[in-house]
């Protein structure tokens, strides 16, 4: 499945709530299903800065493809980042610089989330093309 489908099928899964109340819980239990961190990971070298809660977030060459693993102290924060994974996570570097974020608008994150976490959404999504960046220079 390409990046875009991916993002399509967000799309379509996030048409099935009627009202924000429902996406946020939909976004909080995606995060409650991310594989655990571990504490050794939580160094500031792998914090992300510009978020309103901690989160931490790693990537390992894996086959061409980059493993991206992160975690919040944050519940709805880890959603987002359950998100973000759930679309980039396991895809080779160009694609994921190739791609267009434009999925985080049409599913009304940026109108509904609080400026500091939309600040935080911005600031992980810049990490992974930071990181897929670097590994195209490596």
């Amino acid at each position: 499945m390409s990046i875009a489908q991916a993002q399509a099928e967000l799309l379509e899964e996030f048409s099935m709530f009627d009202n924000w109340m429902d996406r946020y819980q939909y976004i909080i239990d995606m995060g409650r299903q991310l594989p655990a961190f571990p504490e050794a990971d939580r160094t500031p070298a792998h914090k992300i800065e510009g978020c309103q809660s901690n989160v931490w977030m790693t990537a390992t060459p894996e086959a061409g493809r980059l493993r991206f693993r992160a975690t919040s102290d944050a519940a709805i924060v880890s959603g987002l980042i359950a998100i973000l994974l759930r679309i980039y996570d396991a895809r080779e570097p160009q694609e994921i610089l190739d791609s267009q974020p434009t999925f985080l608008a049409e599913l009304g994150l940026d109108k509904h989330l609080s400026p500091t976490r939309s600040n935080g959404l911005h600031a992980m999504l810049e990490r992974i093309h930071a990181t897929a960046r670097d590994a195209q220079a490596a």
